[in-house]
């Protein structure tokens, strides 16, 4: 079993309509003067390797990006596909919707901490609510166990893929669980 500095990629989905938000690019949207994508980049800071799952946009930090295909596939595609996209695949991913800006480094440390438990194949961060946040570390071999085929990738749900997998529950800390799906939810961040 790996330490916590061992290598690790992150995925971070920034694929979805924003139907909630009139359509609006997610990635691209300001909070505190930086885009979602911004903030989702400096939170993965430790990730070895980076695959944005979107359409590509100037960054600051090397990042591969990639699109499911076809398009608007759901969190299940946009994972696989930015699996698929890595140069090299370590034994733990990251994964975060771009939506998520309150997802930084301590996040990733405790998830991948969570990940590494004995037992576990991977940790899932837990709002306040109880509820599952699209923030997560798998073990990669695991993943590939349970992958669904390309024909059924497209809108598969989350829990339906997860659901074979043992994840280690994080408990979110201040406003980690925190996404933007609407503009209100833009405001109160």
């Amino acid at each position: 079993m790996g330490g916590v500095w061992d290598p690790w990629a992150a995925i971070i989905l920034a694929g979805g309509r924003g139907s909630r938000l009139d359509g609006v690019d997610k990635a691209g949207i300001e909070l505190g003067g930086r885009t979602l994508l911004e903030w989702a980049l400096d939170g993965v800071i430790d990730a070895r390797e980076v695959v944005v799952v979107g359409d590509p946009v100037p960054t600051e930090r090397p990042v591969t990006f990639t699109r499911e295909s076809p398009r608007y596939g759901g969190p299940v595609a946009g994972l696989l596909t930015g699996l698929d996209a890595l140069m090299s695949v370590p034994r733990y991913v990251g994964v975060v919707g771009v939506d998520m800006p309150h997802v930084h480094h301590g996040t990733w440390r405790r998830l991948l901490a969570g990940a590494r438990t004995g037992g576990s194949d991977g940790a899932i961060l837990i709002g306040p609510d109880g509820r599952w946040q699209l923030a997560l570390v798998l073990d990669t071999v695991r993943l590939e166990q349970v992958r669904p085929d390309y024909e059924q990738q497209h809108d598969h749900p989350m829990k339906k893929l997860l659901a074979p997998l043992t994840l280690t529950p994080v408990i979110a800390m201040d406003r980690e669980h925190q996404d933007i799906d609407t503009w209100a939810d833009l405001r109160d961040a």
